[in-house]
């Protein structure tokens, strides 16, 4: 009798720590009735302060919104730093990261990524001056990034006799680069185009990419049926157009990066 007392008691516990572990993160932002995003806040299109309202705005933050109407419930926006988005997301501070997320094996290791909602060339930046045009002129050189941004790897990885110099933000890294600090600066093409076009210093994207990197939403591991609702908002706003309007709204004809889309909505694969 006792020993059936036991196992019932070890049952019951191990039942409870399962139910523990299968805690369902979509069931919990529902019944909040809010979704909390980690977003950048400094990178635009994607996402930035707009220059009137003073509200965030970008590619990233309507993404979120789409996803957080697909749940039927508000969107809340967090700002967050680069090197802070994992820890933020793995701690619970967010519930879903739209944030220039590069996918790597090693951030697949830790987090779950969405299908791929974009997909983005990362290029470097230099100056006319330097007469580096090619991405073999950089071996010893000093290349800047952003710090703990995908980039960052990419630079360590790929030119590996280069001196990694990171900065916390695109201005400071950028700066660094008109005041010949650094000989390039490593980040998204649409990024660098920009600043080249803004820059009173003549600069150049050097035309041959260093890596293509497919950005997903970031989520928790394990909470499946949250990513496949996920998932499911992408593929539809694919399918619909949608997405196509909302690149175009930020990346698009008119814009200062007059791109167009040319990338599937899919998994994405190491």
């Amino acid at each position: 009798m006792k020993l059936f007392s036991v196992l019932g008691l070890t049952a019951v516990l191990a039942a409870g720590l399962c139910g523990t572990a299968q805690a369902d993160q979509l069931a919990d932002i529902k019944a909040r009735g809010k979704l909390i995003c980690g977003t950048l806040g400094t990178a635009e299109p994607f996402s930035f302060q707009h220059p009137q309202t003073r509200q965030i705005v970008g590619y990233d933050v309507d993404i979120c919104q789409k996803v957080a109407d697909a749940l039927g419930v508000s969107l809340e926006l967090k700002g967050i730093a680069v090197e802070a988005r994992i820890p933020e997301l793995l701690q619970g501070r967010v519930d879903i990261l739209a944030a220039n997320l590069g996918y790597t094996p090693e951030r697949a290791q830790q987090i779950d990524f969405s299908h791929s909602y974009f997909v983005s060339q990362q290029k470097l930046l230099t100056t006319k001056d330097s007469g580096i045009t090619t991405l073999e002129g950089l071996a010893g050189k000093k290349v800047t990034a952003i710090k703990g941004s995908s980039s960052e790897q990419g630079v360590r990885r790929l030119i590996p006799t280069a001196e990694t110099v990171t900065f916390q933000d695109t201005s400071s890294a950028f700066l660094a680069l008109a005041q010949d600090k650094v000989d390039a600066f490593c980040g998204s093409e649409l990024i660098l185009v920009k600043l080249a076009k803004q820059s009173k210093v003549p600069m150049l994207v050097i035309e041959k990419s260093l890596f293509v990197e497919p950005w997903g939403l970031g989520l928790r591991k394990g909470e499946t049926a949250f990513k496949e609702q996920v998932n499911g908002v992408l593929s539809k706003l694919a399918s619909s157009g949608e997405l196509d309007t909302i690149f175009g709204k930020w990346l698009g004809e008119g814009t200062a990066f007059n791109i167009k889309r040319d990338y599937k909505v899919e998994e994405i694969k190491s």
